[in-house]
């Protein structure tokens, strides 16, 4: 079988700017498994999309990412109690 060699492109640059220019769109990014998911406009909004998932998968770290503040604080479901 013929191998074929992977050319070195502009493509790969292209696409982490536009992943840059996707994440920018919000300012709260959701992150599960350290992945960017979603961006948000308000904390809220990511968090309680954070909190359906862990809901539904507690196996998996979830966290909101501030892009101003470069904070990101992990969402944890409230105890059942």
């Amino acid at each position: 079988m013929a191998t074929r060699k992977r050319s070195e492109s502009a493509e790969p640059e292209q696409d982490r700017v536009w992943q840059r220019g996707r994440l920018e769109a919000g300012r709260f990014v959701l992150r599960f498994d350290q992945q960017s998911k979603a961006s948000y406009a308000t904390a809220e909004l990511a968090t309680a999309a954070g909190l359906a998932i862990k809901t539904r998968l507690p196996g998996v770290q979830v966290s909101v990412l501030n892009s101003e503040l470069q904070t990101t604080p992990v969402v944890e479901p409230p105890d059942a109690g």
